[in-house]
């Protein structure tokens, strides 16, 4: 009688793993994870811009008459930005995903317009310290830029299976609805890096 009892509950289990594998558990486990390891990219390269803002701000302040609204409002859109808690669960929550990426897409625009209004003073775009800052968030824009598409993709990938059949039924099982995708407003204008012109006199 053992025996029959051993037999049927590992005639179970293996049913049981090759439905579940079947019906996409497995690559709903895997492809989650993936998500979850891009956006802390994503995250990594938003607290890189963010620590630089405060070396730019100093650095601007020495410039005579800089505009203090630009630099106010780089200012205030760093302490927003940096004033959201991002848990795992924000990924799954379209309010607080939202409300993040605005905070980010703020910051992006107050960045883009400091760069531009830092155009109109000679003295300093030659301040080597302001033109290292300056590479610097260029290349960290780009790297944002880099993160996010990964991030989008790994998404994507992960919708399509919470949205096909038969991976859908599983995704209502175990509750792995959808999940918010990035996109901003001013997406093209806040992709695009300040550009870095070391001939402007």
């Amino acid at each position: 009688m053992k025996k029959i009892h051993r037999a049927l509950l590992a005639l179970f289990t293996a049913v049981s793993i090759a439905s579940l594998t079947g019906c996409g558990y497995n690559d709903f486990q895997k492809l989650d994870e993936a998500s979850k390891s891009a956006w802390s990219e994503v995250l990594n390269q938003y607290q890189r811009r963010a620590d630089l803002v405060p070396n730019i701000v100093a650095t601007v302040k020495g410039e005579a008459a800089f505009e203090q609204d630009t630099l106010t409002k780089v200012i205030e859109a760093r302490s927003k930005a940096t004033s959201i808690q991002v848990t795992p669960e924000t990924l799954n929550n379209p309010e607080a995903f939202n409300k993040f990426q605005q905070a980010q897409g703020e910051l992006s625009g107050a960045l883009s317009r400091l760069m531009v209004v830092a155009e109109r003073y000679p003295t300093l775009q030659a301040n080597q310290a302001f033109r290292d800052l300056r590479v610097t968030l260029e290349g960290t824009e780009n790297r944002i830029t880099v993160a996010r598409n990964r991030y989008i993709e790994s998404v994507q990938s992960y919708n399509v299976l919470a949205r096909s059949f038969p991976t859908n039924i599983t995704a209502k099982v175990f509750s792995y609805p959808p999940k918010p995708v990035f996109s901003v407003q001013n997406e093209a204008q806040i992709s695009v890096p300040p550009s870095v012109d070391f001939n402007k006199k």
